[in-house]
């Protein structure tokens, strides 16, 4: 982080998780759109600070910047994020329950 050693890097390939493809894809997608740009994404993540790399997983930090850049674009507010995500929640916890209507 910021030039400083970080110490030895595990390169061995891993499956990514289906959320980990989705931002991905979704990153892939907005910026097709022009939501916005690579040096918007890294702005964000640079701005997140040293906690951020402690405490949140590469794609944690990514789906972060590219909520902050969706929000910056316009794409959506922050009021209609949070109303979407309640709705989410009332789901259920699970998948099994959003398809039950529990």
């Amino acid at each position: 982080m910021g030039g400083q050693d970080a110490g030895p890097i595990c390169d061995n390939q891993h499956d990514f998780s289906l959320w980990e493809k989705r931002v991905d894809a979704l990153m892939v997608l907005c910026s097709g759109k022009g939501y916005f740009t690579v040096d918007g994404l890294r702005r964000v993540l640079e701005d997140m600070g040293e906690e951020a790399f402690e405490t949140m997983s590469y794609y944690e930090r990514w789906i972060a910047s590219i909520n902050q850049n969706l929000i910056e674009s316009g794409a959506y507010t922050t009021e209609e994020l949070a109303a979407q995500m309640a709705e989410v929640k009332a789901r259920g916890a699970t998948y099994g329950d959003a398809s039950l209507g529990k």
